[in-house]
Order: C-alpha cells, then structure tokens, then sequence
C-alpha cells in the first residue's frame, strides 16, 4: 500500500513539473524571436553601410530566418491586417492596391527587425537598399518577388543619366518567382541583388532584417523605380548596349520615381513574444 501510494505520488509530481503542449509551443516562439535578436546583436555589432557580414554570421541568421513561422511572431492568417475587404483597409482608388502594415520589433543604428502584413493584391514597389544587407523571411502565404541587379555592361557602370537623355540605367533580372511558405529566406546584398518588390498573391506577411537599417541622415534612403522591358531603350542611337537577342529578356531599364501616390502603409503595434535586451 505505501509502495502504491509513493508510486501515486512519484507519477503526479512528475505531471506537475512537466510543461504542457500549449507551454512548449509558447516557450518556443519566445526563443525563435529572442534567439533572432541575440544573434543579430552578436553579429552585426561591427556592421555598418557596405559591410557584409561574413558567410559564417550570414548563415547563422538566415538558419534562425528558415525555421520561423507567423506563430512565432504572434501572427494569424485571420488578423484584420489581411482583409482588404475592411473600412481599415480601404484602396487608396477604385482599383488602387490595399494598405500595408509594417509592425517593428526592434530597431537600432546597428540592424532592425520587423513584419510586413500585405492583403491580397497588397504591393510593395521596386525600391532599393542602399549599402544594406537585407533578410527577408516569407512567414505564410504566397507572393510573387522580382529582384534585380544594376548591369555591368554599357552605360551601367556610369552615373544613372550618363549617355542617355531618358535617365535610365540597365539592370539584370535576378530573381522572377513565386514563393510559398515555407521557404527559406531570401537574401540581397548591397551589390548584389540590391533592388526587389514583393506582390501578394494571397494574404501573406514576411519578416525583414535590415543591416543596417534605413537613415535618411546618413544618406540611405528608400529609393523607388520604374521598370521598362529592354527593347524599349535600345533602339538604334539609344545608349543601349549590345546584347544577345536570347538574353534581351534578362535585362530591364530602371528609372528613378517619387514614391508611389498609391503605396500607403500603416504601422501596428507588434504584439508577440517580447524580447529581453
């Protein structure tokens, strides 16, 4: 009987101190953000404008980036941020793309991190990262993403408008696809890669890391483009270069722009799991 009842005991201690399903997935989503954060710390602490980070610290972060999802980060496919269809939500026009949120988790001079929430049809336009190393991490949903490179073949290498009175420059397609996640993360460097846009095709969210972040202080502030095919400029007496006609659909023209009347976003509160620091 005393052997029955230890044994009783023993097994309801050890249900106590066991944490549940529901704890453990919690506990997890807590260290997935704070293990983002104290590596990012760790790592860029001696980055700054064109300094990428070594191969060794570029993986470690983008392997935290790969295992993440939006539960970690707090979010659900439901949230308000991605029903266009709300008074919140409204187009800019009649057939004008919805607002974005962008909800920040830290920001410093050294890197941010932080969440956009695009609706469906939700865009954000072609624009660059000026002597940035940039993390981007789709967390769900699917979106088509472009990114470009600037050309290194003639009148690339000179000022945008040199040569060409129409004040476009050449860029090379690097990336034209579509992403589902999960995925791994999607990584642009100040020379390579340095120019995207992201187009919802369902409800989607991804989280960026900047390094460093944007500071229109120092010179590093979000520039928008146009894009035009190749063809368009590369007529004879235009300073276009010589390329292959089966490479033609490789290259685009790029023309600075304002940022678009249209592109509005909406900064939210970020609501998931805390972060020591």
């Amino acid at each position: 009987m005393t052997m029955g009842v230890d044994k009783n005991a023993s097994d309801r201690k050890g249900k106590s101190v066991e944490p549940s399903k529901h704890r453990r997935g919690q506990q997890k989503r807590v260290m997935a953000v704070q293990n983002l954060y104290d590596t990012c710390r760790e790592v860029f602490a001696n980055c700054g404008p064109d300094i990428v980070p070594s191969p060794e610290n570029v993986e470690r972060v983008k392997a935290i980036l790969d295992k993440m999802s939006a539960m970690d980060v707090g979010l659900r496919p439901t949230m308000p941020y991605f029903k266009p269809t709300m008074p919140y939500f409204k187009p800019t026009g009649n057939d004008g793309p919805p607002e974005i949120t962008y909800m920040r988790i830290h920001e410093c001079d050294k890197f941010s991190i932080g969440i956009f929430c695009l609706p469906p049809k939700g865009v954000i336009p072609l624009h660059n990262h000026p002597g940035m190393t940039v993390f981007s991490k789709i967390l769900f949903g699917k979106m088509h993403v472009q990114s470009y490179d600037w050309a290194d073949v003639g009148p690339s290498d000179k000022p945008l408008n040199a040569g060409n009175p129409d004040g476009v420059r050449l860029a090379k397609v690097k990336v034209n696809s579509e992403f589902s996640a999960p995925c791994e993360t999607n990584l642009l460097y100040p020379n390579e890669c340095n120019m995207h846009c992201f187009r919802a095709l369902t409800a989607c969210a991804f989280l960026d890391v900047l390094v460093p972040p944007y500071n229109d202080l120092e010179g590093r502030h979000c520039q928008y483009y146009s894009d035009y095919p190749f063809a368009n400029f590369s007529d004879e007496g235009a300073a276009g270069p010589e390329v292959a006609e089966d490479q033609k659909e490789s290259y685009v023209w790029l023309k600075e722009r304002e940022m678009p009347d249209d592109l509005k976003f909406v900064g939210a509160l970020y609501n998931g799991p805390k972060l020591v620091k």
